[in-house]
């Protein structure tokens, strides 16, 4: 094959490169050479083995139908004989690569050979009974259950044989796990391939065998296996489905839900849910007695023909009795499994494996069942388990299944199952089942219980943060209830609900001001009743959380907050803690955690707001922690009182920490000072507390519910997380100023203290030995002090790290939840893993953060002293009687070290410090030791990590004694647990180390791992292989030498039975499920791939070995291992794309996009995005039909996934011009589609997301014939419903998208072919934009409107195609004015209304309607709008009915109106019908605009009132004290608008300035003056205007921020330009200080911008050049130099800056030209040359000559340039011909030294550029010596008076000029400015003066040239000298200047022609024409 053809068969993705390249097969490919297999080293024959049958699988896959059927005997033979190969033993990836041959085999050819296969392969498995051909038989289990998998339905005859075979395996693989797996997989193909006939008899003892495995076996892959096996019986046979059945199953799979292993755990729970699901039945009654009924059955003797269980074994035998088929409704399977879930009895582990469980029943029901039965669900969740006794009386199993709850209700039913509808619906079931009835409405309906009410509510915050804007259909009831809900008393309820008004609010944040009104309202109103004893002391407390919650939403919403709020509510909070001292205690406690709740809520508002409070808050924070007293002062109070103190201490702790994690700006020195004595005084009363109060009664307790010690932990926790983040992210004060020498020893106390036991029924537990198993299995939310941030395979970040999600938090041990800290509501949270742990191990947790970051800041002495200690208490004796604390120290204190390592090389935000130092170092090296060779795998990790650190930090020195010390260490110690932790370190110090010095020890730790990678323990051989990796990424390059070797290895170790989870020892099977070593060996591929990069075209046995083994990651059945696979193919293609087959990558990646995965799909997101990236064409034509669609899908399945948007946007970028109408046609079928399998039925109470309002006359007509359009298309059905509504948000972002796209290409060419596509669909486009716009997603409606005003800004001013005299959109009038309707109404939004008012604007300015009475409802809204700025009181400004807005929504409407009022204003000036719409308002609108700039200028430049801390004056209003806090969001609404006034402004300026001022200067009847003033009445006045330096330096601040881009760019310099005009800024800007500012801007765009701004900035500068007040008309000016000169000069050097920007030959000649000139370039080039001429004119004549030197240098350098030939010097000669005239004309001038110095010099030039261009080097010269030839023409003919007769240049430019009469090219050129010369000089009496008796220029070069030319004509060679035939012409120049010179002087004439005729005779005696004159 070509290299053409293999590439075009790799695109079609039929190339494969081991394939045989012709179709004959070779008996290499077929056969195996046993003979040279045994031959080979023992070592390489498994190698070759592997080789061979990966071969052998290609050449099967690759062969047809016909090929099949022609070898499928011989390729079956060979199959057998493999797999009864003695040596080497078939291993799992030869087994299943022989499966997977059978199975292509009976698939794709004939199944002839399926009974002779199945019956050979049984024979193998049954033959023989030792264990040497165990591996035999092993294979031959494989291969038969491939075998039924492919063929089975045609084998049912042999199916029974083929069961009882494998059946009696069972018993001899009783000592081999994995082959008793394999019996099960295989039991189970084969059962899915009979079903229905497979013998009940058999089918019974294969459930029989099954249930017993699945029960107690040791192996988890074989419970697995099993529980699968029994699942398939379920499901295809009808033997299993009697009541008996069900609790054998139940039974069986109880012992599988305590297995150790999760997937056996999911293995087993999938079964039950499956056997729960089949029987399901809609029509069955709740029954509770059928179960027991067959246990009665069960009892009795069973018959021979039943089995064990009493069960018939034929039920259609009429001497048995028929047995009836199990039916349960929905309530009577969750109460299965609610019995379960509530035994007391039942571990975590089970409680984890039925949460699957209910989680697999539900995904497996049908969708319109579950949410039909949602509010059924919720029920019993809420009251079944959450209500259930023995999970209330265990608060960690409690806390347990809350989350529990949380994962089925949210996770699976609002995430995955409902529909967008279905989740409305539920959150309408949750608030009017459950949040309602509190309090009791109705007798009948009992209160919910505490527990259903966090169920509900946290139910209900997922389903409102998924839903979004969605919800806000529902919004007022769940206001009401949430409202209800806060009140509760029970302080989780209280929290819980909080958090969910935060969600409420943020999602329909038009709430936010009601909300918060009413809590502050109910606050005030609960806090005047504390002391009557009616609960309002917790009703206090809730409303206050509630409000808190509330306001935190403020910034993320700020057009929707309220100043006058949080002002009222800080107000509260003060007078509060003012008047708390006066209360009974009891009341006092109330008050001042409301009050410290609300600060608290306050500080999430920003610097901006809390800054002009600081020195409040510090004062109030120093009251509320002051110095302690004396013990004995603390040791006579009542416990009340210390409980009340303690509580303030904590209120206030928790305001100061929400202070520093919201204000870190704010944490000056002086601040960090003041807030760390604060919490030393903190620290102090703690220490000076009793370690144990006696007798402490519930009347003592401030909150009932806590003790003293628990409000003393409550506050440890606070003073620890205050500390860690002043000294994380706060300034640095000095040396120990915060204390931190005893913060150390504080910390090391509270995480490693042997005696820390927080709870004496801990200490009980801690003290038996053999309830110790694992401290990951203690279940009592402490877990012996343990810290939370090591949790299943992650380790939690430390201050200023990155957070990392924890995918398996099922199996915690700790009980987190909201409830515990209740700064969760103000602070927020985006998944479990986040929420926070105990107080206890929140402590631990601070403690070890506070370590970390002050450990490595410590002097050598002070860390030294502290290591020692962590050594002493590691050792500690007390620790061995207590396992539980042992371990958790040992966690903690290794967790500990490593963030202090973390700090010192610098990840984290601390201050690094410095750990180098001797004694240091050898205690970290003896404690981290000792970490790595911990039995615990989580203390390894943290080991081993830290070490790594260490050695980066030490240096070479320090890393060499390391790693060979590890080194000596793994030869010596044959512990797999210090193997594994030292094969972890190694990698982990080549990782951190890096570079050079970790290439030091490469060869020394490859060796070392290489041979560890066959060490057959488990843990030691996955810890190599991983760590193999590590070194592979980090070496790079420096690894390619070891890459064949490992290459090598990693295959072996793929190939190993050791080394996966069919491992024949059990302890090693069930250590590769828990951590498979596959996945880390496709890993270390990966990383090989990365290290040999683009190489890999190179070298290629190592390629295709990687491409075999990544073959059979893609057919693994691991996730983990596809999805390391995945990326395997990913950086294979981006580095060798050619030796991928393309077309079966991207199928792979198809089909791994739909999984249920989250890994798998995202990594194929990422593969497809970077092929989308490459070519989408190709991407979406191999990956074949529908994937469109599965596309969309999957963004409707995850629409929060950012990657799968960033695809589609780059697919969109490269096909957007190309399939224009495709994209069109896929966003409409986007909008209008419904989601895949949704048959449910919208709820009637759901608002319609796209109707239209039929009452509307002018849009019912559009909307019922879409109607009838879409319903002949694709209009989804009632019983469907469209895409999420954020998918449908981002199709009409992308259609947007597409529009502007091709909107800029129609900029470009009026002719684009997509311009016409989108002209012909834009009623569709209308259509889609019109249903947007009256959806009820605000999102939606805004989208669509701003897609009309895309619609309208292109064709607004289109003809219509069919009726040229009306414009295209004048059909569409009423669907636009419909769609504007909604945006105006009392539900519409800021950010609506504002769409709406551009859209008004955009479409009266297109001309579309020209008619004032005609523009409707459009003209009205936007003069109601504009009518409404005039309103005295800000709350009563309204636009439409949308009224009750914020101040920053006001401005935000305010600002839009005034831009498009200005839009129109801009417009006017084309389209003279808007003066009539614009002249009764301009009265108006000026000073509005003015205003507007003005509050735009003093926003951006002056400092705001809240800088300082200063008091304020108690008249300032709420606007102007907290001026800082809506800075950002005003700033942003004025500079989206600013540029339009500004334009608006500078354009009326331009029509009638008078107007403009005589408005600012309040002049009475300016309105009636609005025509246009004529330019020359304009009054050039010395001062400006009134707002000019408003203007300016908003315009000149915005070109220098460069905030702009380059189109803003250009229309600030031309609002520049009109705002420069004299009328404007008069002389102003010639001031020294405004003017060098100026041009210092001007420099840089001059440098920078673009050609069109740098031809504006010329503009700019000939403008101030002429208005100058040095500019003289006359050249009379003074002689003397000044400032005003020197001006002129800047604004000359700018204009030839731009030039010299396009032209550098301009200012260095020796730079080469530019070759070709860019666009707009032939523009700047004359406008600049322009400029520079006029602005000769008038500069003085002190500096006037220098100026003509510049032109004439410019003028040169652009003839010299070949670039410039085509088009700027013909645009520029018509301007030096006027330069050279002017310049000339005067006499005075002409006779200067200066000008005829210049003048020659410039001809020296001339002729130099023409001797250069007559070379011919390029393409250009001619054009060039053409242009050179025209200006010494011009030159000679205009200045000839300024040239000396005498003057040498004078006669050889004539000489060049005569010359080129015979150059072919130029003849014709040169004699037409010859003809010039003769006849345009000027004569001699006009020319010459007087008293000047000399020869004039003129004269000199007719005298010198008419000789000459009769020579040319009369010479006889005409074929060498006249190329071109010019003698005519010159002839009749001739004959034409005689006749005109002497025609008043006969004599003289005639004796010209005594001289011409001659001439001419003579040429016509050598018969030359003449008859050309």
């Amino acid at each position: 094959m070509s290299k053409s053809q293999v590439h075009l068969a790799r695109i079609n993705g039929t190339h494969n490169p081991s394939a045989p390249e012709t179709q004959a097969p070779k008996a290499s490919k077929i056969e195996l050479d046993v003979q040279k297999l045994h031959s080979l080293p023992s070592e390489q024959q498994d190698l070759y083995l592997l080789t061979f049958v990966l071969g052998l699988e290609n050449y099967v896959c690759s062969l047809s139908h016909d090929e099949v059927c022609l070898q499928q005997a011989r390729v079956t033979t060979e199959l057998l004989q493999i797999v009864q190969l003695p040596s080497p033993v078939p291993t799992r990836v030869i087994r299943n690569s022989l499966g997977r041959c059978f199975n292509h085999l009976l698939s794709k050819g004939d199944r002839k050979p399926l009974y002779e296969s199945s019956n050979q392969l049984v024979a193998v498995i049954s033959a023989g009974k030792n264990e040497k051909e165990l591996h035999s038989r092993h294979a031959a289990v494989y291969c038969l259950g491939e075998v039924y998998k492919a063929a089975g339905d045609s084998a049912i005859s042999l199916s029974s044989v083929a069961c009882s075979s494998l059946l009696r395996l069972v018993k001899t693989a009783q000592n081999h796990a994995g082959l008793r797996a394999a019996i099960y997989r295989a039991l189970e193909k084969v059962v899915a391939s009979v079903q229905g006939s497979l013998d009940e008899s058999t089918a019974k003892d294969i459930w029989k065998s099954a249930r017993g495995t699945s029960s107690g076996d040791k192996a988890a892959l074989a419970q697995m296996s099993a529980c699968r096996c029994l699942e398939q019986l379920v499901k295809s046979t009808p033997h299993f489905d009697t009541a008996v059945e069900l609790e054998t199953l139940k039974t069986a799979v109880w012992k599988a839900f305590d297995s150790p292993i999760s997937h056996a755990r999911r293995a087993a729970a999938s079964c039950l849910a499956i056997r729960l699901v089949k029987a399901y039945s809609s029509s069955a009654h709740d029954q509770s007695s059928k179960p027991k009924k067959s246990k009665k059955s069960a009892k009795k003797p069973a018959s021979p023909a039943e089995d064990e269980d009493g069960v018939p074994s034929r039920p259609g035998s009429p001497a048995k009795k028929a047995s009836i088929k199990l039916e349960l409704s929905l309530t009577d399977m969750l109460n299965q499994l609610a019995a379960l879930y509530v035994r007391s009895s039942t571990s975590n582990r089970a409680r984890a494996a039925l949460t699957h469980c209910y989680i697999k029943l539900f995904k497996t029901l049908d969708a319109s069942v579950v949410q039909s039965s949602y509010g059924k669900i919720a029920d019993h969740l809420f009251s079944e388990l959450l209500g259930s006794a023995s999970i209330l009386h265990d608060r960690y199993r409690l806390l347990l299944t809350r989350k529990y709850v949380q994962k089925i209700l949210a996770d699976c039913l609002g995430s995955k199952i409902l529909a967008e509808s279905g989740r409305l619906s539920a959150a309408k079931t949750l608030i009017n089942d459950v949040l309602r009835n509190y309090p009791q409405v109705v007798k009948e309906i009992a209160e919910p219980s505490k527990q259903a009410l966090v169920g509900a509510l946290n139910a209900l915050a997922s389903l409102i943060e998924s839903l979004g804007s969605y919800f806000s259909s529902v919004g007022e009831s769940c206001q009401d209830a949430l409202i209800q809900v806060v009140q509760h008393p029970s302080h989780t309820v209280q929290i819980h609900a909080a958090y969910c008004l935060r969600a409420f609010v943020s999602a329909c944040p038009q709430q936010l001001i009601h909300c918060a009104s009413i809590c502050m309202n109910n606050a005030t109103r609960e806090l005047s009743h504390l002391s009557t004893g009616r609960h309002s002391h917790r009703r206090c407390v809730g409303f206050a959380n509630g409000l808190a919650a509330v306001l935190s939403v403020s910034p993320l919403q700020p057009l929707y907050g309220s100043l006058e709020i949080s002002s009222r509510a800080l107000s509260i909070a003060t007078d509060l803690l003012k008047n708390s001292g006066k209360a009974e205690l009891r009341v006092s406690s109330t008050q001042v955690q409301v009050a410290w709740i609300l600060i608290g809520g306050l500080m999430s508002l920003g610097p901006n707001f809390v800054k002009i409070h600081v020195s409040q808050l510090l004062l109030l924070w120093r009251n509320a922690l002051p110095k302690p007293l004396t013990k004995e002062n603390t040791a006579q109070r009542s416990v009340a009182e210390l409980s009340y103190l303690t509580h303030v201490r904590e209120c206030a702790l928790g305001s100061i920490l929400s202070f520093l994690q919201t204000n870190q700006r704010l944490v000056t020195v002086d601040v960090s000072i003041r807030i760390a004595s604060l919490l030393q005084n903190t620290v102090e009363y703690l220490e000076s507390l009793p370690m144990r109060v006696k007798d402490e009664d519930l009347s003592s307790r401030i909150v009932p519910s806590l003790q003293l010690s628990d409000l003393t932990v409550m506050v440890r926790r606070r003073v620890l997380q205050c500390y860690t983040q002043l000294i994380n992210f706060g300034p640095s004060p000095g040396t120990d100023v915060l204390g931190e020498s005893k913060l150390l020893n504080l910390a090391v106390t509270l995480f490693a203290d042997p005696t820390y036991t927080p709870n004496s029924l801990e200490s009980s537990i801690a003290n038996s030995l053999a309830n110790f198993e694992s401290i990951w299995d203690t279940a009592d939310n402490r877990g012996f002090g343990i810290t939370g941030l090591v949790h299943s395979q992650h380790i939690g970040a430390l201050p200023g790290e990155e957070l990392r999600p924890d995918d398996n938090y099922l199996r915690d041990a700790g009980g987190d939840d909201a409830e515990i800290d209740e700064m969760v509501h103000t602070t927020g949270y985006s998944h479990l893993w986040q929420l926070p742990g105990p107080p206890a191990t929140e402590v631990t947790n601070s403690a070890i953060a506070l370590f970390a970051a002050i450990f490595p800041s410590q002097s050598p002495k002070v860390q030294e002293f502290i290591l020692e200690q962590l050594l002493t208490l590691l050792s500690a004796g007390s620790l061995q009687r207590t396992p539980g604390r042992k371990a958790a120290v040992a966690i903690n204190t290794a967790m500990a070290l490593l963030g202090a390592l973390k700090v010192a090389v610098g990840e984290t935000a601390a201050e690094a410090g410095d750990l180098k130092h001797p004694a240091v170092e050898k205690a970290l090296q003896t404690l981290l030791r000792g970490f790595v060779t911990d039995p615990d795998r989580h203390v390894r990790r943290l080991g081993y990590e830290a070490l790594g650190r260490l050695c980066s930090s030490y240096g070479n020195s320090f890393t060499t004694n390391e790693v060979n010390s590890l080194i000596d260490l793994i030869v010596s110690n044959r512990d797999p647990n210090a193997r594994a932790g030292y094969a972890m370190a190694l990698g982990s110090i080549h990782s951190k180390v890096g570079g050079m010095a970790a290439g030091l020890h490469l060869r020394k730790i490859h060796g070392v791992l290489m041979s560890l990678c066959s060490d057959p323990h488990p843990t030691v051989h996955r810890c190599a292989v991983e760590a193999l990796a590590q070194v592979a990424e980090s070496a790079g390059l420096a690894f390619s030498a070891y890459v064949s070797s490992t290459l090598g290895l990693l295959a072996q170790a793929w190939s190993f039975d050791t080394h996966n989870e069919e491992s024949a020892a059990v302890t090693t099977s069930n250590a590769e499920i828990d951590t498979p070593t596959p996945m880390a060996v496709a890993h270390a591929i990966d990383s090989m791939i990365n290290v040999l990069g683009p190489d890999l075209k190179d070298i290629s046995k190592a390629r295709e070995l990687m491409i075999s083994l990544m073959d059979q990651f893609e057919r693994d059945t691991a996730v983990v291992v596809r999805s390391e696979g995945l990326r395997c193919w990913e950086h294979m293609y981006l580095y060798d794309p050619g030796d991928v087959n393309l077309a079966d990558y991207v199928k792979h990646l198809r089909k791994d996009l739909i999984s249920a995965e989250d890994c798998l799909c995202a990594i194929a997101i990422d593969g497809l995005y970077n092929l989308v990236r490459r070519d989408a064409q190709v991407v979406f034509q191999l990956a074949g039909e529908g994937f469109e669609e599965q596309i969309w899908l999957t963004l409707n399945d995850r629409p929060t996934v950012d990657g799968i948007k960033t695809l589609i946007e780059a697919w969109l970028g490269q096909t957007s011009l190309t399939e224009a109408d495709r994209w069109i046609a896929r966003i409409q079928q986007v909008l209008t589609r419904s989601a895949a399998k949704q048959t449910e039925e919208t709820p009637q109470s759901a608002k319609p997301t796209a109707e239209p309002d039929l009452q509307d006359e002018e849009v019912a007509g559009f909307a019922t014939g879409e109607i009838k359009e879409q319903s002949a298309v694709a209009a989804p059905t009632p019983s469907q419903e469209l895409l999420r509504w954020q998918v449908r948000t981002f199709a009409l972002q992308c259609l947007s998208n597409l529009v502007a796209i091709i909107g800029k290409d129609l900029d470009l060419n009026s002719d684009s072919r997509p311009g016409s596509i989108l002209q012909a669909r834009v009623g569709d486009v209308i259509r889609m934009a019109f249903h947007a716009s009256t959806s009820s997603v605000v999102e939606l409606r805004v989208g669509g409107l701003q897609l009309i005003n895309q619609i309208l800004t292109i064709f607004g001013s289109t003809p219509d195609p069919d009726f040229s005299e009306a414009l295209l959109l004048e059909q569409y009038q009423a669907q636009i004015s419909s769609a504007l309707t909604p945006a105006f109404n009392a539900d519409s939004s800021p950010e609506l209304a504002t769409a709406a008012v551009n859209v008004c604007a955009t479409f009266i300015a297109t001309g579309m309607v020209t008619d004032v009475e005609r523009m409707g409802r459009i003209l009205k809204l936007l003069v109601g709008a504009l009518e409404s700025l005039d309103a005295t009181d800000s709350n009563e400004m309204a636009v439409g009915d949308l009224g009750g807005l914020s101040s920053n929504a006001q401005t935000m409407v305010k600002m839009a109106v005034l831009s498009a009022w200005a839009e129109l204003q801009v417009a006017r000036t084309d389209r003279k019908y808007l003066d009539k719409v614009l002249e009764p308002h301009l009265g108006k609108l000026l000073p509005l605009w003015l205003a507007s700039l003005q509050e735009f200028a003093r926003l951006r430049f002056e400092p705001d009132i809240s800088n300082h801390t200063a008091a304020l004056g108690t008249d300032e209003s709420l606007e102007v004290v907290y001026s800082a806090l809506n800075r950002q969001t005003l700033l942003k609404f004025y500079q989206d608008s600013w540029l339009e006034l500004v334009d608006a402004i500078a354009s009326l300026i331009e029509q009638d300035p008078q107007f403009v001022f005589d408005a600012v200067y309040g002049k009475k009847g300016s309105a009636q003056t609005n025509g246009v003033t004529p330019k020359t009445s304009i009054n050039y006045r010395d001062e400006p205007v009134a707002f000019f330096f408003v203007l300016f330096g908003i315009v000149i601040e915005a070109l220098v921020g460069r905030s702009s881009n380059a189109a803003d760019t250009l229309k600030i310099l031309s609002a520049l330009k009109k705002i420069l005009s004299p009328s404007v800024a008069g002389n102003a800007i010639f001031q020294d200080a405004v003017f060098s500012e100026t041009v210092e801007s001007f420099d840089r765009l001059a440098l920078t911008e673009n050609l069109g701004a740098q031809s504006i900035l010329v503009d700019i500068a000939k403008a101030l050049c002429i208005t100058h007040p040095s500019a003289v008309e006359d050249g009379n000016s003074s002689n003397d130099l000044s400032d005003d000169i020197e001006q002129l000069f800047e604004l000359a050097r700018i204009i030839v800056l731009a030039l010299t920007n396009t032209l550098p030959n301009i200012a260095d000649p020796k730079s080469a030209p530019k070759a070709d000139l860019a666009d707009g370039a032939v523009s700047l080039i004359r406008n600049g040359f322009e400029a520079l001429v006029e602005a000769s004119a008038i500069f003085p004549s002190i500096i006037k000559f220098d100026l003509y030197a510049t032109i004439l240098h410019v003028f040169a350098t652009i003839l010299g340039t070949p670039a410039c030939q085509t088009a700027a010097v013909p645009q520029t000669l018509p301007i030096f011909r006027r330069f050279i005239q002017r310049i000339t004309t005067d006499g005075n001038q002409a006779k200067s030294s200066s000008l005829r110095a210049q003048i020659r010099t410039f001809l020296h030039r001339l002729l130099a550029i023409l001797n250069v261009a007559q070379r011919r080097e390029h393409e250009s010269s001619l054009a060039c010596a053409k242009s050179v030839l025209l200006t010494i023409s011009v030159v000679l003919t205009t200045a000839s008076d300024a040239i000396s007769p005498e003057e040498p240049l004078l006669y050889s430019a004539l000489d060049s000029t005569l010359d080129c009469l015979t150059d072919l090219g130029l003849a014709k050129v040169a004699a037409s400015c010859l003809r010039s010369l003769l006849l345009v000089m000027p004569s001699s009496k006009s020319k010459k003066d007087d008293d000047d008796d000399g020869e004039s220029g003129g004269e000199a070069i007719r005298r010198y040239i008419f000789p000459r030319l009769v020579v040319f004509v009369a010479n006889h060679r005409s074929d060498e000298q006249d190329p071109e035939n010019v003698r005519g012409l010159v002839a009749q120049a001739l004959t034409a200047f005689v006749a005109a010179t002497y025609r008043d002087d006969t004599a003289k004439a005639a004796a010209a022609m005594a001289i011409v005729l001659p001439a001419l005779l003579c040429r016509a005696q050598i018969g030359g024409d003449v008859t050309g004159f």
